[in-house]
């Protein structure tokens, strides 16, 4: 009991310190990642902060050219209020002719009612004269802007026709570049931030960086990922003018994510690893006992063979020199019982043979050979209810064995005296065997611990009987054997389940 004693608190200590040192790992692992975490969250704030900075500048751009736009279509109001005036009162035109002179951007053509044109400005120089290309022109501005109307004299009109001016269209060029340039860099971002980049119903996409492409086409995948990250971080509103607005979506990388299950999905294959190990580990010792097992009975049947035959003579021998019947008889049972013994333990290691055979018959001849040799204050009983018999298929020495070894504890719980009853109940697919003692009865803890090579109660025990119980049962004959039931100072219950 003192070595099985010293094994679990082996194994307790060896627990504790493995709990330790993976606690420990753990908590510096997880500190490491929440550092790492806290650098890559940081990078993403950066990351949303400058994507919000710039879509501010994009914004107030948007709106200077939105300004400049309007600044643009007030000088050819003017320049058009300029030639009403011309044509109305020739008394005061310096001031006209000045306005019209000052308009060296805005490319207009004015034209009559029946859409002739009349003069043009900051068109191409060599083309002025052109009345096709003019007319080209005006359909052109037409489509753009709708032209200005004047009126010149007693309800004649002319109407001008402008269109931006080089220079803001290539303003207007350069910053839908910049529009165009800032939705890339906010999709493929150096911080590698799933994003995802809506217009203002936030349902179609316009652009997306870190997002798996393939994922979108399956249904509600968008809608959830739209959930989940605006769950995470508020979504970015950009305004780029003229009512044009979308929405940046973004949540942590995945780097990031994935630091959050490191030190779990580290620690559980390292733990998968330990148990794969100590699995090997403890097969390749259920293999070693098993083979000394089997090395031990084999040599003991091997040794108990030899004086065995020597014994068998000597018995003839006697009885041929007149030894009386009744002790030659005993010598007799007694030698049986010797060869019974080695043939159990010859069989250890290999394959038993099983007979169909009444189970009723084996428990009766096991328990009157243990009655005859146990104190007359143990009482015995075989309890099968009405059945007459009870088939099952079973090696009869070794099963005797198995019934003896039970029988032997129960007396030695007992010190002797008591009462042990063995009950029967035949089921469809199993036959039950309980075996009741009065004994001193098993802590719960100790159920499973009793089976166990080594454990033993007793100074002088070895602690194999109940080891070598459980290997007949389970091995042999592919059954079980548990403690069933025990109370301190009452009793204990086995059970037995046999296949039939």
């Amino acid at each position: 009991m003192s070595i099985y004693s010293q094994k679990q608190k082996w194994k307790m200590w060896l627990f504790v310190t493995a709990v330790i040192i993976v606690g420990i790992s753990l908590w510096y692992t997880n500190t490491l990642v929440n550092k790492i975490a806290q650098e890559e969250r940081r990078k993403a704030k950066l990351w949303a902060d400058a994507i919000q900075k710039k879509a501010n500048l994009v914004k107030y751009t948007n709106v200077l050219f939105t300004r400049l736009k309007n600044d643009e279509r007030k000088k050819v109001e003017l320049w058009a209020e300029a030639t009403r005036q011309l044509s109305q009162d020739l008394r005061d035109y310096g001031f006209v002719l000045k306005v019209v002179a000052d308009n060296t951007t805005v490319p207009v053509i004015l034209a009559d009612e029946a859409g002739n044109p009349i003069t043009s400005r900051n068109l191409e120089k060599d083309k002025e004269n052109d009345r096709a290309y003019l007319k080209s022109e005006m359909l052109a501005m037409r489509t753009v802007q709708e032209p200005i109307e004047i009126n010149i004299y007693k309800g004649q009109k002319n109407y001008l026709y402008y269109k931006d001016s080089k220079l803001f269209a290539e303003l207007k060029n350069v910053l839908d570049d910049l529009i165009k340039s800032f939705i890339s860099e906010v999709a493929v971002n150096s911080a590698s931030v799933p994003v995802i980049v809506t217009d203002s119903t936030k349902q179609n996409v316009t652009a997306m960086g870190n997002i798996d492409t393939l994922k979108l086409k399956e249904k509600g995948y968008l809608e959830n990922t739209l959930a989940a990250m605006a769950s995470q971080n508020q979504p970015i509103e950009v305004e780029f003018g003229n009512d044009s607005k979308s929405f940046i979506f973004y949540q942590e990388s995945l780097l990031l994510t994935q630091l959050k299950y490191y030190p779990y999905v580290m620690f559980g294959i390292v733990g998968l690893f330990l148990l794969v190990a100590y699995l090997l580990f403890s097969t390749a010792r259920r293999v070693e006992q098993n083979q000394v097992w089997v090395g031990m009975a084999k040599e003991t049947a091997h040794q108990l063979g030899t004086p065995l035959s020597s014994l068998i003579a000597w018995l003839e021998y006697l009885k041929s020199n007149g030894l009386d019947i009744a002790t030659s008889s005993e010598i007799e049972k007694d030698v049986k019982r010797l060869e019974t013994i080695t043939e159990r333990f010859s069989k250890i290691g290999s394959v038993p043979k099983l007979d169909y055979v009444d189970l009723i018959s084996v428990l009766n001849d096991a328990v009157n050979y243990m009655k005859s040799r146990t104190s007359k204050n143990v009482a015995f009983s075989i309890n099968a209810g009405n059945q007459a018999e009870v088939m099952a298929l079973l090696n009869i020495p070794l099963f005797e064995w198995v019934i003896e070894n039970l029988i032997r504890n129960a007396v030695d719980a007992m010190n002797g005296n008591g009462s042990i009853t063995i009950a029967l109940s035949d089921q469809t697919q199993f036959v039950y065997i309980d075996i009741t003692d009065t004994g001193k009865g098993i802590p719960k803890s100790k159920y499973k611990t009793v089976f166990e090579p080594g454990f033993t109660t007793k100074q002088r025990g070895w602690g194999l009987g109940l080891s070598l119980t459980k290997r007949i049962i389970e091995n042999y004959h592919s059954g079980k054997i548990f403690v069933k039931s025990s109370e301190t100072d009452k009793g204990t219950t086995f059970r037995i389940v046999l296949n039939k």
